[in-house]
């Protein structure tokens, strides 16, 4: 009977989409579910939704709840990490505002960019020290890893501690699904490969019974029938040749090229959505009191008011039903493609499948430095994740991915070593921030946000 601890729990609904996958595996409705966070009425929804959960499959796993993060991890089997350290407010606003202040925007801010950098520095330590915890009350658990900035974060996990971890995102299984939409392939009928780091990682294969089908992705280029939503991306593989996991809000915050202070002709017309992330933050506060009524008490009809209380928040009309239709089918249990339960069940019943993990590279890419975190396909089994050996990147994907790697390894050194200077040089290289900023204004713009941080970043303060 495996112990799988939920680290944050109180991300209700995503901890509600896991754990409907977990127990939707005949294997593994036996196991015991320990749910922690720090927010006791976010616990408690999440503990209401467990429990609906198992009545939809008619069963009776174990279901705990806590508030003390060693008593949920003592004996765990599996660990699943989904925090956010600082919150929206104060943290997030800062990372955003300020920058804001110096002429540097963001989209999303939670992987790269000064925006990473800060984020990555509140949230190693916690990591760590959730870790040596890890260490002492559960050595051998699986600690499946789902914070960004997620290369930082796996990263520094497996330079300063022993705890077996994997780093999981849905962006290769998200953009591969995207892509099939775009060349009108079923998903299911597509074999990629891809490989890279998490957020930057390409397919070097795409294909269908052997037959390439790049060109139909070029064609979608050709045909100009690119979404708006997505033509960073598509301006990318343009010049480069593959086509890239994250999404265009992402990318665009990655690399020097398409977020320029004095070119808002550019940020226009490949339609990249500055202080997405805010608005996205904005919208999950104002949604989560309709969302907690609704997965509390089901039955209740509350889609008017939720309907006018978004759009009060922002949300477009034509974004509107979706956001409606996923608010209405909140309660159903459905499989999510999040690889966690996929993982969790092949090592408890030996099942082999292949899924893509944020792993240390250790002779897995050639052309990437060494220890560093890469995304690649792993093999799970009974004998746990294993990565795949990939080899050698066409040299100008390895050479981008480079650009963010020397970013990370920064970041990681200075949130382990405590030394403030790597702060600096971590945003000197940069790739966005030393595109719009000269020197003198990278390290103001440093220590006005540790100032800013305060208690968040204690080591620098």
């Amino acid at each position: 009977m495996a112990k799988i601890t939920f680290i944050g729990a109180g991300s209700t609904v995503f901890a509600k989409n896991l754990m409907g996958d977990i127990l939707s595996y005949p294997e593994l409705q036996d196991c015991t579910l320990t749910l922690f966070d720090i927010d006791p009425e976010r616990l408690r929804t999440s503990e209401v939704v467990a429990h609906k959960i198992a009545d939809f499959f008619d069963i009776k796993p174990t279901i705990e709840t806590t508030l003390d993060r060693r008593c949920a991890l003592d004996g765990a089997d599996y660990a699943i990490s989904m925090i956010q350290v600082g919150g929206y407010k104060p943290a997030t606003v800062i990372d955003f505002e300020i920058p804001k202040k110096y002429g540097l925007r963001q989209t999303i801010a939670d992987t790269l960019g000064i925006g990473g950098i800060m984020r990555g520095l509140r949230t190693i330590p916690v990591l760590l020290d959730m870790c040596r915890d890890m260490e002492e009350l559960c050595p051998d658990v699986t600690f499946l890893q789902y914070v960004n900035p997620m290369a930082m974060n796996c990263w520094a996990i497996s330079k300063a501690t022993k705890i077996k971890t994997v780093g999981l995102c849905h962006s290769v299984q998200g953009t591969a699904q995207q892509l099939a939409n775009d060349i009108g392939v079923p998903l299911d009928e597509i074999d990629f490969v891809c490989a890279g780091i998490n957020h930057m990682a390409f397919y070097l294969r795409f294909q269908r019974n052997g037959e390439d089908l790049y060109p139909l992705i070029r064609q979608v280029l050709d045909e100009d029938r690119v979404p708006d939503w997505n033509r960073v991306r598509y301006e990318l593989f343009k010049r480069v040749g593959y086509f890239v996991t994250e999404s265009s809000e992402h990318l665009s915050e990655y690399v020097p090229w398409f977020i320029k202070r004095d070119r808002p002709d550019l940020v226009e017309r490949l339609n990249i959505p500055l202080d997405e992330y805010i608005r996205r933050c904005e919208i999950q506060i104002t949604s989560w009191g309709f969302m907690r009524q609704k997965l509390e008490n089901p039955e209740v009809d509350l889609t008017e008011e939720f309907s006018a209380a978004m759009a009060k928040a922002g949300v477009s009309p034509d974004h509107m039903p979706l956001v409606v239709n996923n608010f209405e089918r909140i309660n159903q249990v459905k499989r999510s493609h999040e690889y966690g339960s996929l993982i969790i069940h092949s090592m408890e019943t030996g099942q082999p499948r292949v899924v893509y993990g944020n792993v240390p590279n250790h002779g897995l890419i050639d052309n990437l430095p060494a220890g560093c975190c890469v995304e690649v396909p792993c093999l799970v089994d009974g004998n746990g994740v294993q990565p795949t050996h990939i080899g050698t990147l066409p040299p100008q994907l390895a050479a981008m991915m480079r650009t963010n790697i020397n970013v990370q390894e920064l970041t990681v050194e200075a949130a382990i070593t405590g030394k403030r200077e790597h702060i600096y040089h971590a945003a000197m290289l940069d790739p966005h921030t030393a595109a719009e900023l000269d020197l003198e204004q990278i390290w103001s713009l440093v220590d006005d946000l540790i100032e800013a941080h305060g208690e968040w970043l204690p080591a620098f303060a």
